[in-house]
């Protein structure tokens, strides 16, 4: 029998004899030409879903991922095995956009990584025309459902370009319930429903919670007891900061990541975490996503989650090489109060975010009947301080103005370096002061960027410092000493929000937020924090068992691993020595009173457990207020 195409090629380029779950349904239904859904948790081999089917099909396959990390990682993976690749990001240069398009476009590239935003532009929607395009890919796609716990507006637009350029569609995410994989199909104009679901059974991971007051020594004493790398997740920023010095302190290596931290720092953390020089990253959410690292033995949740979802992905980074590992939530009576306190902040009063909206327009000065597609950057923290708003509060109020259609707000919008030379070439040349760097930087600019003297360039702070060999403070200071010197203009890069009104300005007063924008949402919101509620309290149900619950799983047995199996079987084991010491008692025939029961070394709930066990069962009796042996003659 000859070998399969699809065989084929995974064993040709990834090693693999065969494939695992459901990869190959997915695979033969997109390369079958229809839309696909696949759930598939976290460690499932997402990647090699659309990849072995993009490379049996011609064209190039669009895959659309809104982590930058993630673009990059595969991209690099994908041409080390010799499959040509690219990625669209913040940062590259017009000229390297239009390399990257028209090499799609010829057959340069077999996987174009994109991120959902940048769908819209007026660059890539013109070369989108001419290229033969096998299928589209969307990760992460829950995202694209207004029910699912990360919607993101910007996906909303991906069915848009079907309307450009036709082709089938594989959409993936490792969390969905039922209610959202219906919703992405829609959102994504499925032709006709088609869904495979992978089991979100993870045999090899113990979830355990842990209740306790005292979190930081908890976490100290899990880690003393434990070996292998670890993930801490935590909800703020300097709560990653406190813990990793406290375990340092207490001989754990650990470090920190989150979103604030500058780009070459990141790298390097992640990197040693990667490669055990650090055993523990603490993180905010902001880390784990498209990181591959099997290896994880631990995760821990020193802040828990708003949702099953958000709890399910983060823990199944943990044991992904298939050994035994444990995802461990620290919980007590605060994480209850801080989870419903989340409800009002994420879903202000309507009236607040009239006010917001309104404060919006005095801050830019836009006035009624104006403003529509207008994009302006927005310094979050001054509008706050200016208007006396919460961070919070304010970044969920521009969320559901977006919902509402009347804004787009994109949270992090990253804004490279810009630099334009505001001297003539001729007159660069002249120059005789520039010290050994200024011209390393000058040399260096000139010879990786055009039109510099007419125009700015976007540039890659980390190439430019790899180039010139210097390290990124010193590239930033040179800079600004050209700068100083009217050499050049230099815009340096930030990370800052960007409000773009998606239609004219009106008075507060008249917004309107329908059901499904406001109340609907909201009731599923509480939903999935009291879920959350429910999974932590739950102390008779496995823990596994509650989350496959959660996504649709009806079949499913205990795992006899979780703290609750683990604690069932031990009250088992007592309920059964129990019994067997009380009948022991009634061996002599006689009648006894309930007080020797008492004399029995185990706890009263255990003694009125097994007596109403040997009641029901008909192997004792009461008589006259005395308990004795059932007469089974």
């Amino acid at each position: 029998m000859t070998e399969d195409k699809y065989l084929k090629i995974l064993r040709q380029y990834w090693g693999y004899p065969d494939f695992r779950g459901i990869q190959r349904n997915i695979i033969e239904s997109i390369g079958s030409g229809k839309d696909t859904l696949g759930l598939m948790p976290t460690g499932g081999g997402k990647s090699i879903a659309f990849q072995v089917p993009a490379m049996c099909a011609d064209g190039v396959c669009i895959v659309i991922t809104p982590l930058i990390a993630l673009m990059k990682d595969q991209v690099a993976h994908l041409k080390k095995k010799g499959i040509p690749a690219a990625a669209i990001y913040t940062g590259m240069t017009h000229s390297e956009i239009l390399t990257v398009l028209d090499n799609c476009i010829f057959g340069g590239n077999k996987f174009l990584y994109i991120s959902p935003e940048r769908l819209s532009s007026e660059i890539f929607l013109t070369k989108l025309r001419h290229m033969k395009v096998c299928f589209y890919t969307v990760d992460e796609a829950h995202c694209i459902s207004q029910w699912g716990y990360d919607f993101r507006p910007s996906y909303l637009g991906i069915s848009e370009i079907r309307k450009l350029k036709d082709a089938p569609i594989l959409a993936l995410t490792a969390t969905a319930t039922p209610e959202v994989a219906d919703d992405i199909q829609e959102c994504l104009k499925f032709k006709e429903k088609n869904l495979f679901r992978m089991s979100f059974e993870r045999p090899n991971l113990t979830y355990v919670v842990r209740r306790t007051e005292d979190k930081l020594n908890e976490m100290v004493h899990i880690l003393k007891r434990m070996s292998g790398s670890s993930i801490i997740y935590v909800r703020s920023r300097k709560k990653t900061r406190e813990i990793a010095k406290y375990l340092c302190e207490n001989d754990i290596s650990a470090t920190f990541y989150h979103a604030g931290i500058d780009i070459k720092e990141k790298d390097s953390r992640q990197k040693d975490w990667q490669n055990d020089k650090t055993r523990v990253m603490v993180a905010t959410n902001a880390f784990g996503m498209g990181i591959d690292k099997p290896d994880v033995r631990t995760v821990i949740h020193a802040d828990c989650p708003d949702s099953p979802e958000a709890y399910f992905q983060e823990a199944g980074r943990a044991g992904r090489d298939g050994n035994h590992s444990y995802a461990i939530l620290l919980y007590n009576n605060n994480d209850t109060v801080n989870l419903k306190k989340r409800v009002k902040t994420t879903f202000p009063e309507k009236d607040y975010i009239r006010k917001v909206y309104d404060d919006i327009a005095y801050f830019y000065q836009i006035a009624v009947g104006s403003g529509q597609g207008i994009s302006l950057a927005f310094p979050i923290d001054k509008f706050c301080y200016t208007f006396k708003h919460f961070p919070t509060v304010t970044d969920s109020a521009l969320k559901i103005l977006t919902r509402a259609g009347y804004i787009e707000y994109n949270e992090m919008q990253e804004f490279g370096t810009r630099i334009m030379f505001t001297i003539g070439r001729e007159d660069l040349y002249r120059i005789n002061s520039l010290n050994a760097d200024e011209n390393n930087v000058v040399v260096t600019l000139l010879r990786m960027y055009g039109g510099m003297f007419t125009d700015f360039a976007n540039i890659d702070d980390r190439l430019i410092a790899d180039k010139t060999g210097m390290e990124i403070h010193k590239l930033y200071s040179t800079f600004k000493s050209l700068h100083l010197k009217h050499i050049i203009k230099y815009i340096p890069g930030t990370k800052t929000p960007l409000i773009t009104y998606k239609r004219n300005r009106i008075d507060g007063f008249k917004l309107i937020f329908t059901p499904e924008i406001y109340e609907m949402r909201k009731a599923e919101y509480e939903k999935r924090i009291n879920a959350m509620i429910n999974y932590a309290n739950e102390d008779k149900i496995c823990h596994s068992i509650v989350l496959l619950r959660y996504f649709g799983e009806t079949k499913c047995k205990p795992c006899n691993k979780c703290d609750v199996c683990v604690r069932e079987r031990a009250t088992y084991r007592q309920l059964d020595n129990a019994s067997n010491a009380i009948k022991e008692i009634f061996n002599d025939g006689k009648q006894h009173e309930m007080s020797e029961l008492r004399q029995l070394d185990f706890d009263t709930y255990i003694i009125k457990e097994a007596l109403d066990y040997l009641l029901k069962e008909n192997i004792l009796k009461i008589t006259d207020g005395r308990l004795e042996l059932f007469d089974n003659n």
